[in-house]
């Protein structure tokens, strides 16, 4: 009766076979929205209980099996392994000839585009780099959060489209990135989505150590409003007393992070001054207040001694001028 009922994925036909090569939080939960898709994961590799764990979780019934032997399996491979371990293992793979023409090569990694499938391309696959700007848990909750989740995205001119076909299929939103820009993409995700939980979690303790009971219900609404601030206005959203150029409250600030969490310090004060240079920068923080309180953040960060969170504090701040 509904004119728009789709299919059960499993009485789809499958388009492609998945390949995982490395069942780590990203790539089960990837393999899992393609599934969805109508296309059907063959082979996954993992080595650590956690990776074995994922996998049966996300992908059951799929068989665990080794690198060379997922790429033997499948038409589209997903490499989804840490940054740092992707060229050798690109390298590796296509030395051993396990990589074969007209495959698809798919990596995650937000840091490399697709130069770094160039092995992969001389044994004649197709390179495409499609990174999920989404954190994930590992659980089957990444599935769900992947509509409408951007991907940053680069591929040759001639697989754009194949690229695009594949991140809406996961219900994802494509964002194209030039090859010499996805460092830089990266380290922007990084300051806004990783060092965030830092934030967060920081806040969290500090929260506790002032007798808070439940500091998640209480910065719950204050960061979401913040947040939601920030994505509408950007540095208009700026507010406390950084912004305001209140000295003396960031002194204080500083010496009960001082006497009572000495290794929040650093953090505090190179968070504190690129916040004073954005707000004067952006009109919000006034000339002749600012004087005052970048003083008494670099005072603050000359104020430790050998070993102490303000020799980091003097490093981190010096960076952010």
């Amino acid at each position: 009766m509904n004119a728009h009922h789709h299919p059960e994925p499993q009485d789809r036909p499958a388009r492609l076979t998945v390949g995982v090569v490395g069942a780590g939080r990203v790539g089960p939960a990837l393999a899992a929205s393609l599934r969805l898709a109508g296309h059907r994961p063959v082979a996954v590799s993992g080595v650590s209980d956690a990776s074995v764990r994922r996998a049966a979780a996300l992908l059951p019934d799929v068989p665990l099996v080794p690198p060379a032997e997922v790429l033997a399996r499948a038409e589209l491979v997903l490499l989804t392994v840490p940054d740092d371990v992707l060229p050798g293992l690109v390298a590796g793979l296509a030395e051993t000839g396990a990589v074969r023409p007209g495959q698809l090569i798919v990596h995650t990694s937000g840091r490399y585009g697709t130069a770094v499938l160039d092995p992969a391309l001389r044994a004649g696959a197709l390179p495409l780099a499609l990174h999920p700007a989404m954190t994930f848990t590992g659980t089957a909750v990444d599935v769900q959060r992947l509509a409408g989740c951007s991907f940053g995205v680069t591929a040759p001119d001639e697989l754009r489209l194949a690229a695009e076909a594949l991140v809406i299929e996961m219900g994802g939103e494509p964002e194209w990135i030039a090859e010499a820009a996805r460092p830089l993409y990266h380290a922007a995700l990084a300051i806004g989505a990783n060092h965030l939980v830092t934030l967060v979690a920081q806040s969290m303790e500090l929260l506790a150590a002032a007798g808070v009971a439940a500091p998640h219900r209480m910065l719950g609404p204050l960061l979401g409003a913040a947040l939601d601030n920030a994505l509408r206005s950007g540095d208009a959203a700026l507010t406390g007393p950084v912004a305001r150029g209140d000295a003396g409250t960031v002194a204080a600030h500083v010496a009960e992070l001082r006497a009572h969490a000495p290794h929040a310090v650093a953090g505090y004060l190179a968070m504190a001054r690129t916040t004073a240079d954005r707000a004067l920068a952006h009109g919000l923080l006034k000339p002749e207040l600012a004087e005052e309180l970048l003083g008494v953040l670099s005072d603050a960060a000359g104020a430790g001694g050998p070993g102490n969170a303000g020799d980091a504090g003097d490093s981190g701040v010096g960076g952010a001028a």
